[in-house]
């Protein structure tokens, strides 16, 4: 899933994950297939197999417990009664694109792999039918070696994540499927206006799966190696799902990393959390009936700790002179109240749990109180933009408006190399960063907030642009 990948791309906190833009092409011009040479020794080590081992082989696909204790409900909810979404009959999405190149080493990696797959407990059939079609994707390769580097201000970022378009999209999407939200909301305990906006923010409601063929796309970047062990494991996984007969090689598609479906779970992730919710026996997220893959998502974030009647957030006002100081500590709402802090509407915010202040753009830009809630948002994704954009998209698929605070013009989130460069600036003034990696985490925030109190500067430990310039001088 999205929320894992974010954090081994290194992508940068406000790297706009998720907001689905078109998938791009990956696709070569036409070239003959690696797949002959591995199509061919494959056959041939299958062909040593005993016929007891076929047996075992066949066993492993009836039993899928012997890979792990199955996650699928064994009874159907009885609320999906009324879950279906009518009248439409669900259709298969379009076959992957699997063209590729020609790799000897490729070829030579997928042999040494089979025996490593075999080894946990994937069939040699099952695996022969995975790699029939697979092939060396350079353009993956490409893809993961030059993923730009996104520099949105929070303000951009919001604006794309929910969008005139995105939200008149899915309030009709929610509409459409309002029956399957509330089935998997009563089931889950998780609100359906949250689930709807993942949706959305992963594959824009479905339009955008990806149609990459994922055993290829895996099969090369763990062959690659830059992260190989993160994507054989993942490639183990998809094997897996593909054991267990929740859906065939020729329809497992994606996008160029190994994300799947409506809400682009990676295989590990899938095989966690994935349900059945519509009794089929299938933890289907693949088809045009988004149905399996919203329940999953549901039953991720109720896995996840998602409380129930709490929200993910509430944008707030604070008083003039505000003591920023003091936004660093968890509170009740009703001790953010005695600071003067209220709901835009200037009510006190209800005590639905200890709440944080979060200041996205800094002192300048619009507060929220954000709840267990908002966390639990971001084990999907762990981006603070990402968990916002969420909670905003699903506030307004709710029927909510924009957000009535403004954002400071002109600002933007740093790159990796100015963010090494401030944590650098920082330590060398006497404020300990924790170590200088790009990534702006608890100890770096601190850091900023102490030299900012040092400096007479408001101590919102936001790491702004204007920041960077003055440790500069």
């Amino acid at each position: 899933m999205r929320q894992i990948l974010a954090t081994l791309l290194a992508f940068p906190v406000l790297a706009a994950p998720g907001l689905a833009d078109p998938v791009p092409d990956i696709r070569p011009e036409a070239r003959p297939f690696s797949v002959s040479v591995v199509a061919r020794a494959t056959r041939a080590i299958d062909a040593g197999e005993t016929a007891s081992r076929m047996k075992t082989d066949t066993a492993l696909v009836a039993a899928p417990d012997g890979l792990g204790r199955s996650l699928r409900p064994r009874v159907r909810p009885a609320t999906m009664a009324t879950a279906a979404t009518p009248p439409t009959r669900p259709t298969a999405p379009a076959k992957p694109v699997i063209a590729g190149e020609p790799n000897a080493g490729f070829d030579r990696w997928v042999v040494g792999f089979r025996q490593r797959a075999l080894a946990k407990g994937i069939s040699s059939r099952t695996f022969g039918q995975a790699f029939r079609h697979a092939a060396f994707l350079p353009k993956v390769i490409d893809r993961d070696r030059n993923q730009s580097e996104f520099t949105l201000s929070i303000a951009d970022y919001l604006g794309r994540a929910a969008s005139d378009s995105r939200v008149a999209n899915g309030r009709a999407q929610a509409a459409a499927h309002a029956r399957t939200l509330a089935a998997v909301e009563e089931r889950y305990g998780v609100d359906r206006q949250v689930v709807a906006a993942i949706w959305g923010m992963e594959s824009n409601y479905g339009s955008n799966r990806g149609d990459t063929h994922l055993i290829s796309a895996l099969a090369t970047l763990a062959y690659e190696g830059r992260r190989g062990a993160f994507f054989e494991e993942q490639l183990i996984a998809a094997l897996q799902i593909l054991q267990t007969g929740d859906t065939t090689e020729d329809m497992m598609s994606g996008s160029w990393a190994g994300a799947m479906g409506h809400t682009q779970f990676i295989p590990t992730s899938y095989l966690a959390y994935a349900v059945d919710f519509t009794g089929d026996g299938k933890r289907d997220i693949w088809s045009e009936d988004p149905t399996d893959a919203l329940a999953s998502t549901a039953a991720y974030l109720a896995k996840s700790g998602w409380v129930k009647g709490m929200p993910w957030g509430v944008e707030v006002k604070l008083p003039a002179g505000f003591d920023f100081r003091q936004a660093n500590e968890a509170r009740m709402p009703s001790d953010w109240a005695k600071l003067g802090v209220t709901g835009v509407d200037g009510r006190p915010v209800g005590n639905f749990g200890t709440a944080r202040m979060l200041l996205p753009a800094g002192a300048k830009g619009i507060a929220f109180l954000v709840f267990k809630n908002f966390d639990v948002i971001k084990r999907y994704n762990a981006s603070d933009a990402y968990a916002l954009g969420v909670g905003h998209l699903g506030d307004r698929i709710a029927g909510a408006g924009p957000l009535k605070g403004t954002w400071p013009d002109g600002e933007r989130s740093l790159k990796r190399d100015e963010a090494k460069e401030l944590q650098s600036l920082l330590t060398a003034r006497g404020f300990s960063t924790g170590g200088v990696d790009g990534r702006i985490g608890s100890m770096t925030k601190a850091a900023i907030r102490d030299y900012q109190m040092a400096a007479g500067i408001a101590p919102d430990g936001y790491p702004s642009v204007d920041l960077l310039r003055k440790l500069r001088n």
